[in-house]
Formats: structure tokens, sequence, C-alpha cells
């Protein structure tokens, strides 16, 4: 099959089309011929040697994929030859072909293209475990995403309105701002001309953020737990701007605030296929409803894997980019 291989660390460059041996499915796996797959900013860190896959993933870069079953290891049940999947991966989706445990693997959800698909496992997972099934974020609380424009943050937005909650959203230019307001974001807040300590408090009248999601990391710490409501629950999911920073503990007890931190790929397969489960349970139907969809930038084939990755660099995406294995 061809895949998308690392030839070293380093830039977009690295990454080239070759021929790879075929995966198999094991106990308790599918096989999914791949339409395609999401592009994330934690598979540029793996592109750089700086997010090595968990033991026993497979070497190829790719969290999520949409594709069609094509085989069924022993034990699998509920899946047929042939249904059409989105899953959520350890590695590999950047393939024509990728072994999945079938706990990982939804449905193709109803009112969304196959391709589209491919734009939902890694982000849906990522905001759903982290803002509702950690952070527990409630109607009537204020959520503040950072990065609204991202794949992460287009998702956050449209859940926390759709669980009636007031979203606040920070983008990095004015081009993002309409897109953002578009999902159903209340403000948005341009970081680089407005401070978003202050803005949050101002429209929330001084209450702050009651949950925060953010993928910054340690410039960010200091101005969330400022930011933060009290009871308030600030969620790390990323470190885009470095990894440490310095906590007012001070701060943090006398707001009677939590500092959560979470990761996705490295969890176990049972972790995994609970939040799957979840998901589907929950997130599913808001997207059969309308109430949810995948904002897709752009879509680029298999070839191009090098292009997506910089297009993710210089955050000049609107949600996400996804790269095409083969026609749908």
């Amino acid at each position: 099959m061809r895949a998308v291989v690392v030839r070293d660390a380093g830039g977009p460059e690295m990454l080239a089309v070759w021929d790879v041996i075929d995966p198999q499915p094991g106990p308790g796996e599918v096989l999914i011929d791949v339409v395609a797959a999401g592009v994330n900013r934690a598979d540029l860190l793996q592109r750089q040697g700086n997010y090595p896959p968990p033991p026993g993933a497979s070497e190829l870069i790719g969290l999520e994929c949409s594709g069609r079953i094509s085989g069924l290891g022993p034990g699998v049940e509920g899946f047929e030859i042939g249904d059409e999947v989105c899953a959520l991966l350890a590695g590999g989706g950047y393939a024509e072909r990728v072994a999945v445990p079938a706990g990982q693997v939804l449905p193709r959800p109803e009112g969304v293209t196959l391709v589209e698909a491919a734009a939902l496992p890694e982000t849906v997972c990522t905001v759903w475990s982290n803002i509702f099934m950690l952070a527990s974020l409630r109607p009537q609380e204020t959520l503040l995403v950072h990065g609204g424009a991202s794949g992460i943050g287009t998702t956050a937005i449209q859940l926390g309105k759709a669980v009636d909650a007031r979203v606040i959203a920070t983008v990095g230019a004015d081009s993002k701002v309409a897109k953002c307001l578009e999902l159903g974001a209340d403000t948005v807040i341009n970081y680089r001309k407005d401070d978003f300590v202050e803005v949050v408090k101002q429209v929330t009248e001084g209450h702050g953020a009651d949950v925060i999601l953010d993928v910054v990391g340690a410039p960010y710490l200091d101005r969330n737990m400022r930011t933060l409501a009290t009871a308030g629950r600030l969620v790390v999911i990323g470190m885009q701007g470095g990894r440490t920073g310095e906590l007012d503990l001070g701060l943090l007890l006398a707001k009677r605030a939590a500092v959560l931190a979470t990761g996705l790929r490295a969890r176990p397969v049972q972790e995994k296929a609970a939040i799957v489960a979840s998901v589907r349970d929950n997130v599913w139907p808001l997207i059969a409803d309308g109430h949810l969809r995948p904002v897709v930038h752009t879509v680029l084939p298999l070839e191009e894997a090098g292009e997506a990755h910089r297009i993710l660099e210089d955050s000049e995406q609107i949600g996400k980019v996804l790269l095409l294995a083969r026609e749908p």
C-alpha cells in the first residue's frame, strides 16, 4: 500500500509517499481501506522527532481517518465488511489501509460525507472527553476556547453552544473572527490586539470563565488562572507555546479552581473505547440534528502531506486539513 513516511526527522520536506507492507487486523481489530485522514498538530511533532508513537502503535503518522471496513480480526462484532466508518488511531492514518481496535471505530455519521468524517474522531474525542467528561461543562456556564479557528476550536465552539453554554474564543487574525461567530461563539477575541483576560472579565461582568480549553500551555498559565471563575476548571491539552510555567497556588486556592491536563494518544485501548462510546451516544446525534458539523479548510492528496503540514505550521487554516488516500 502507499503511505506517507518520514525520511528523517525535520521539516515538511521530509515527508514522502512510499510503498509499505499492508497491515493485518489482529484480534479485536478491523482493517479500514482509508479514504481520508485528518492532519493534527501532534503529527507535526512526530515528523520533527518529538512525539514518538506509543508502544505497539504504527510508526506511520496519522491519528484519525475515515474509510470502509475491508477486514475483520478474530472476535470483532458489530461491524461488517463494507461499513463506512471513521476511527480514532494511535498512528497509521496517512496510508491506504490501517488496522485499529474495533472499540475506536465509529460509523460515518448521518449528514456527513465519508471524506468529511475524517475530520471528526481525534477532534471530537479530544473536545468531548476534556470539556464534558472531565471538566463537566454545564448549561449557562462560560467556556473559553483558545485557538477558536482550529479543528479543536471549531468543534469546541459548536459543542459548547449545543449544551447552551456561553462560548468565548480567541483567534490570531481578524479573518478568523467571522467564522467563529458563524459557528456560534458569543464573543471572539483577537489575542494579537486585545488582552483576553480583560475582555473575558468585561463580557462576563467579572465572573470569568468556568471552563478554559487551552492548547498554548506555559505562556498562558498565569493569564488563564486570572481569567478563571471561582470553581473554574482549566484544561490543558497542548503546549504550543512551551511546557514550563509558574503557577500561583494562592490564586488557585482562592478560586477553588482545578488545573487538569490530558493526552489521548497514549491512553489504554479500554479508555479510548469508553470515550468513543460516549461520543457515539452523545455527539453523533448532535451531528445528525445539525448542531455540529465538521469544518474542513482543504483536502489535499496524500502526496501533498508536506503542504498540509506547512498550512498547520503557518496557522493558515480554519478548521481541519485532510489528506485524501483514495477517491471516496
